[in-house]
């Protein structure tokens, strides 16, 4: 009797364990089950408009399920990261953003976007790929590196500079810029890459601080001229350029990463399949070349290094914010 007893209680426990493991086991096997959407807090063009548009096209297959894009721009990114925080938390509408989304809370107004917290309404997926910045300059301004800018500003001063907006990191690097050369430049913000590169090629701004991940057929096509790469080193796209300490101007160094999040409560077998599917459509031959023809740095992998990579900056340019007195035009 105590052997049946105690079988009896083996297979009660077992029942137990399956019938708390089957929630997550049923997601796995039926996630996806509808159309995901990839929300691009910027508008169509630009570096995160290129990057989500290539995922979602070999996502697709993998999955089983169409894969759309949907530009939401506005409130440098928080608009349409509120769209995704609001979403049903199943892992079909993601976000696909730059790290504007770090640092747009601390340079707009409070309740911008609604009321988002960055930090706890969202979870990361990956972050797919990184683009390098870069100071670039229409070619009637007639100067091609930091020397000749230097001399041109000091008998035109208040030459205007664009970014694709407040807040985001080509912003601050125009700001930390202009503390670090001396130069009197005016920002002229925009909604986001593609608007601010069409500012430029037309001359409505002298100056660009901008992703090469849509400035680079610019540049190749002799349109936009690079005065400078404002990160640590030279970029492997424009090995040539150099950087803005290497020419003097010190303290300027920019990262720009793209991120995939979720709303958080997507489960985790959502976020892990997720993670894995675009960590696999990275390793593409083609996805690979796709990226660096935008300007974009293949990246991936663990949701925790974007996790780590949006904690950082989330406290660095709230720092820089505060320093160089940035704030929503």
């Amino acid at each position: 009797m105590k052997h049946i007893h105690k079988r009896t209680a083996l297979v009660a426990a077992l029942a137990a364990c399956a019938a708390l493991a089957w929630p997550t086991l049923g997601l796995a096997q039926t996630f996806p089950s509808k159309t995901l959407t990839i929300v691009v807090p910027f508008p169509a063009g630009g570096g995160p408009d290129v990057a989500a548009r290539v995922l979602a096209e070999k996502l697709a297959p993998k999955l089983g399920q169409a894969v759309v894009v949907e530009n939401k721009p506005g409130a440098g990114a928080l608009l349409g990261a509120g769209t995704v925080a609001r979403a049903t938390p199943d892992g079909h509408t993601l976000l696909l953003t730059p790290n504007t989304l770090a640092i747009s809370p601390h340079v707009l107004a409070a309740g911008a976007g609604g009321n988002l917290d960055v930090q706890k309404d969202l979870v990361p997926v990956i972050a797919p790929a990184t683009t390098p910045l870069a100071l670039v300059a229409g070619p009637q301004l007639g100067v091609k590196n930091l020397a000749e800018l230097a001399t041109l500003a000091r008998s035109k001063p208040g030459l205007t500079y664009g970014s694709p907006g407040n807040g985001s990191p080509m912003h601050f690097a125009g700001e930390m810029f202009k503390k670090s050369a001396g130069q009197d430049l005016l920002h002229v913000p925009y909604r986001g890459v593609a608007p601010s590169l069409t500012a430029a090629l037309g001359g409505e701004v002298q100056l660009l601080f901008v992703s090469l991940g849509g400035a680079l057929p610019h540049i190749k096509a002799g349109k936009l001229v690079p005065l400078a790469v404002v990160e640590k080193s030279r970029s492997s796209l424009l090995p040539e350029v150099p950087t803005a300490t290497e020419q003097g101007v010190k303290d300027v160094e920019v990262a720009a990463w793209y991120g995939v999040f979720a709303p958080t409560g997507t489960p985790a077998a959502a976020i892990n399949r997720l993670n894995q599917e675009i960590n696999d459509a990275l390793k593409l031959p083609d996805v690979r070349e796709r990226f660096t023809g935008a300007g974009l740095e293949v990246l991936g992998g663990t949701p925790a290094r974007l996790a780590d990579f949006m904690k950082a900056d989330h406290l660095r340019y709230g720092a820089l914010a505060r320093d160089l007195k940035i704030r929503a035009d």
